[in-house]
């Protein structure tokens, strides 16, 4: 379907791949996910990795609504000697960098990550861009409307899938013109959206494709799945499987999750779908 150029590392794709999410904060909407220590970083890499996660995302700011940013420096702090164990013990990783930070995502890349994941698509570092060209690895660029800090007080659109997808047709050129080749698309569920938003995007994700790249969704135990459903985060799940799979059948060609096996049957089970279908 796709490949990567990860860091000089060809990460080939012939069905949808799952990245694995890391927080290495102690904020993360999802309370289970925090992992602030090098051991429990590491344990949880080895968790996903032997679930067949494809990419570990690993990240050290919390982008909850109405979340309090760190700086760089506190960043970097946090997810530095997670990425250098991770690379010590599974050399064959690839690891993300989930940061808006060009600062950031220089040093994570010098430390084993290969892979930047930008919620703001360059908007909130203007040096993101020249400096993921410099580093010559793939890019993940998101839409988002707003902050983390304001981008759920009153999310809107005229029309959300015109809006976004004309953010991709222009920002992808943008992206490649700063000299960045692998570029990973992400409509951002959730940052910027209201549940309507959030389900007419995911209804109509097969519109995106007419970008020409790979497509990320991260949809994993989001306000979407617990308000919709009246649950808490720690039991949406199967919500998030069920949406994931929607995902798929719609074109998705990533999927990013906290729950890496769950996710992998899903990608298992629509490839042979599709197979016999």
């Amino acid at each position: 379907m796709f490949t990567l150029n990860c860091n000089g590392r060809l990460l080939s794709a012939d069905g949808p791949l799952v990245m694995g999410i890391i927080n290495t904060t102690p904020d993360s909407f999802h309370h289970s996910s925090r992992k602030v220590t090098v051991n429990e970083i590491v344990q949880e890499a080895e968790l996903m990795l032997n679930e067949g996660a494809d990419i570990l995302d690993i990240g050290g700011q919390s982008t909850r609504p109405g979340s309090t940013p760190v700086n760089a420096d506190e960043e970097t702090n946090r997810v530095i000697n997670g990425i250098m164990a991770i690379r010590d013990r599974f050399p064959d990783a690839i690891i993300s960098i989930d940061t808006w930070h060009s600062k950031v995502a220089r040093v994570a890349v010098a430390a084993g990550a290969s892979i930047i994941n930008d919620i703001s698509g360059g908007t909130l570092d203007n040096d993101m861009l020249d400096t993921v060209a410099f580093l010559n690895v793939p890019y993940v660029l998101m839409h988002m409307q707003g902050t983390p800090q304001t981008m759920q007080q009153s999310p809107t659109y005229s029309d959300v899938m015109t809006e976004v997808l004309d953010f991709f047709i222009q920002r992808t050129q943008a992206v490649a013109n700063a000299g960045i080749k692998d570029i990973i698309i992400d409509p951002g569920f959730g940052f910027g959206k209201t549940i309507a938003h959030n389900f007419e995007l995911l209804r109509n994700l097969a519109v995106f494709k007419i970008v020409g790249r790979p497509l990320l969704i991260g949809l994993s135990r989001k306000s979407t799945i617990s308000k919709t459903l009246n649950i808490s985060t720690e039991d949406s799940l199967n919500g998030t499987t069920v949406l994931n799979t929607v995902g798929l059948l719609n074109g998705a060609d990533i999927l990013r999750v906290h729950d890496v096996r769950e996710a992998k049957e899903a990608v298992r089970l629509i490839g042979v779908y599709r197979q016999n279908s």
